[in-house]
């Protein structure tokens, strides 16, 4: 099993979502989160005042996967989440030892 976290533009997410459930995930999680990475944020007007703005609005998508999903949901989440353009985001995969579905006790891969 694994647990896959993507890194995304916030309008790219219903397109990230749409493509995940066509390869077959059935659940995600979502969080709004700040960040930045090469760009280091950028300058904005307001007001007539000038100031850095160095943290950029994310949105990080989790989902625990079965392993033979890897591939599929990979390249789902990079074709939909591609603009081109920086900032585009990251993918992050890392193993999962146990998942326990809470309301029937199943665990492993039947819980996913």
């Amino acid at each position: 099993m694994k647990l896959v976290t993507a890194v995304i533009k916030p309008f790219k997410l219903d397109e990230v979502r749409e493509a995940l459930a066509a390869v077959g995930v059935q659940g995600i999680t979502v969080t709004e989160v700040k960040g930045f990475g090469r760009q280091k944020g950028h300058t904005e007007v307001y007001r007539g005042a000038e100031y850095e703005v160095n943290f950029l609005p994310k949105i990080k998508i989790e989902a625990a996967i079965d392993d033979a999903q890897l591939g599929p949901v990979l390249e789902a989440i990079e074709k939909s989440a591609n603009t081109g353009k920086i900032g585009d985001g990251k993918i992050f995969v890392a193993g999962l030892e146990q998942v326990i579905r809470i309301r029937t006790g199943e665990s492993g891969s039947e819980a996913l």
